[in-house]
């Protein structure tokens, strides 16, 4: 008896069906990276790259993906939509290198008689001449039914008729989408179901939407009806409310499916946010696996449950995708929070200053600003009156900017007890700021790390006064450190942020000196 699990193939269509998204157009670059990643280091079964004959651009990005996928051994697992319309989108995939057409029929009867303007009979005609001349050419030749899960529910013999019409062609997988999001578990669970009872020697994929937020509890009621593969796209990209999420679904059917997928989960998170980047729609904080707040426990009883026995650790482990758990600071922190952050930067407070330190973080979660842990030293420093992180401080700045001018700073600064003067010039006031403090840091053998990001926001809902926050992203030897300011001016909150860098540097080289 076999005892191994089912196999599931995942296909992902982020480049196909995922570029339908609003306002998301990858370039040829774009998607030559996207494919490389998905393949070589998430290593997803099979994706789906574009559509035949939309652009030139188009076809470019299509052939230099396939003449990677051939040099690497991927060739087969690039497939790219095509159009019943005899050789026209055949051709254009040939052209390409390609191996693979997955052809756009349709799943419903309404689609046929009003889209169309065919019968059955006349669309199956059509089909059919395109598929013997796709085999002719050499390539594989799935098939999808377009809006099939409307299809089937509103005309069950429609949907037979085709598919006893195509079922013995030399089809290799008869792709069902719910193209509309519109089916619920029960509803995925009986139509695939009847759908694999009545034709068990035909490989079925399903291409669910999310429009109603099921897309993977439909997954999961298709599989058990017997599908496996299943698609889907990087951060739920696709038309409307997007497709099944990648994350989700191979997370979901490992972990209560019990299923085979070859997807390394280590790469799950590096590939979310490449796509994140060249989509430019940006992961929600709470997304499931991906969001950047998804391994941070923010009330104090969990920090401390986990502290006592790991008694809020799931199989969702943040080590398992490469990540690691954090604890947030605020108005709902506890010692515990407060104990596991100290642990993590490698600091001891006695038990009098820890309630110093706490009640702070809970008096500045009180007033709604957001703590992070490189915020910690700052309000220990505060705190207790230490002058471990006042290394540099900044007196005075002066900045001008005009239209189409150069911005200039004048600062004075104190740092290690003595105080400097010193201006610059720059690309805006923060630039020139830049210039102005490495002028000074330079004498004492100190230079900014890179800058890797930066980022600003304001309150929703804020007036022309409202508070400014600048986060910046640092590369400090290898390891990405975020520094925040507040200010009402966003140039001076940046200015604010650098400062907080700069000191926490200072305070790491004088440890180490000592």
């Amino acid at each position: 008896m076999n005892t191994s699990p089912k196999r599931i193939q995942l296909m992902d269509t982020t480049l196909r069906d995922g570029e339908q998204t609003q306002g998301v157009s990858f370039a040829p670059a774009e998607k030559v990276n996207i494919a490389k990643a998905l393949l070589q280091s998430l290593k997803v079964d099979r994706i789906e790259v574009a559509s035949a004959r939309v652009s030139k651009g188009e076809k470019m990005a299509v052939s230099q993906i396939i003449q990677w996928a051939q040099e690497e051994g991927f060739d087969h697992q690039v497939e790219v939509l095509g159009f019943v319309d005899y050789d026209k989108s055949v051709d254009w995939i040939v052209q390409t290198g390609g191996h693979v057409i997955n052809l756009l029929t349709k799943g419903s009867e309404k689609h046929c008689r009003e889209q169309l303007g065919k019968t059955l009979d006349q669309h199956v005609a059509d089909i059919r001449q395109t598929v013997a001349y796709a085999l002719e050419q050499g390539l594989q030749v799935n098939v999808y039914l377009e809006d099939w899960s409307n299809g089937y529910a509103d005309s069950r013999d429609y949907v037979y008729g085709l598919m006893e019409a195509i079922d013995d062609i030399g089809i290799t997988h008869f792709m069902l989408p719910d193209t509309l999001g519109v089916m619920s578990p029960d509803e995925v669970y009986e139509s695939m179901h009847d759908m694999c009872l009545r034709w068990p020697q035909l490989h079925f994929d399903f291409h669910p939407h999310n429009d109603y937020g099921l897309a993977t509890a439909n997954v999961m009621a298709a599989v058990k009806a017997g599908i496996s593969s299943v698609h889907c796209t990087v951060n739920c990209l696709g038309e409307r409310a997007g497709n099944a999420s990648l994350a989700e679904v191979a997370v979901v059917l490992r972990d209560k499916m019990g299923l085979d997928l070859a997807i390394d989960e280590t790469h799950i998170v590096r590939v979310s946010n490449m796509v994140e980047n060249f989509a430019g729609k940006w992961v929600a904080a709470n997304a499931p696996i991906v969001g950047a707040d998804v391994f941070t426990q923010t009330a104090g009883i969990h920090a401390d449950g986990d502290q006592k026995g790991n008694l809020y650790v799931t199989r969702l482990s943040p080590e398992r995708f490469d990540r690691t758990r954090s604890y947030a600071l605020g108005k709902m922190s506890g010692k515990a929070s407060l104990l596991k952050n100290l642990d993590a930067m490698g600091m001891t407070l006695s038990e009098e200053d820890q309630k110093k330190v706490l009640a702070r973080i809970v008096k500045l979660g009180d007033s709604k600003q957001k703590i992070t842990a490189d915020d910690l030293p700052f309000i220990i420093s505060d705190v207790l009156e230490s002058k471990n992180y006042h290394h540099i401080k900044l007196l005075n700045c002066s900045i001008t900017s005009g239209l189409e001018l150069e911005s200039t700073v004048s600062i004075r600064v104190e740092v290690k007890g003595e105080v400097y003067t010193s201006s610059g010039s720059g690309n805006g006031g923060f630039d020139a700021f830049i210039f102005a403090i490495n002028k000074v840091m330079a004498q004492h053998d100190y230079s900014l790390p890179h800058l890797e990001d930066f980022e600003v926001r304001i309150p929703k809902g804020g007036d022309t006064n409202a508070l400014t926050e600048c986060i910046i992203t640092w590369n400090c030897e290898g390891k990405s450190v975020k520094t925040r300011g507040v200010h009402s001016n966003q140039v001076f909150a940046a200015v604010l942020a650098t400062l907080r860098v700069i000191n926490m540097q200072l305070h790491e080289i004088e440890c180490q000196n000592n």
